[in-house]
């Protein structure tokens, strides 16, 4: 079964829901959206840190930094 197909599917398992189920399931999926955004982020951290540890940082611009962020 294709992702699209799965995802049809969830999107009309959810619509039979009541709307305060609906409601909960949002709240869910939103929590655990960020728990995985922190994650991430937490894992992106420990890797500056190891780089930095390890002498492989340099100063950089705020300029230098933008286009970095921006690639």
């Amino acid at each position: 079964m294709k992702d699209g197909a799965i995802f049809d599917e969830i999107l009309e398992a959810a619509n039979q829901l009541p709307v305060e189920d609906q409601e909960t399931l949002i709240d869910i999926l939103n929590r655990r959206i960020h728990d995985r955004h922190r994650t991430e982020i937490l894992k992106d951290i420990k890797a500056a840190q190891k780089e930095f540890k390890k002498n492989q940082c340099r100063p950089v611009s705020p300029e230098e930094l933008m286009k970095e962020i921006l690639r």
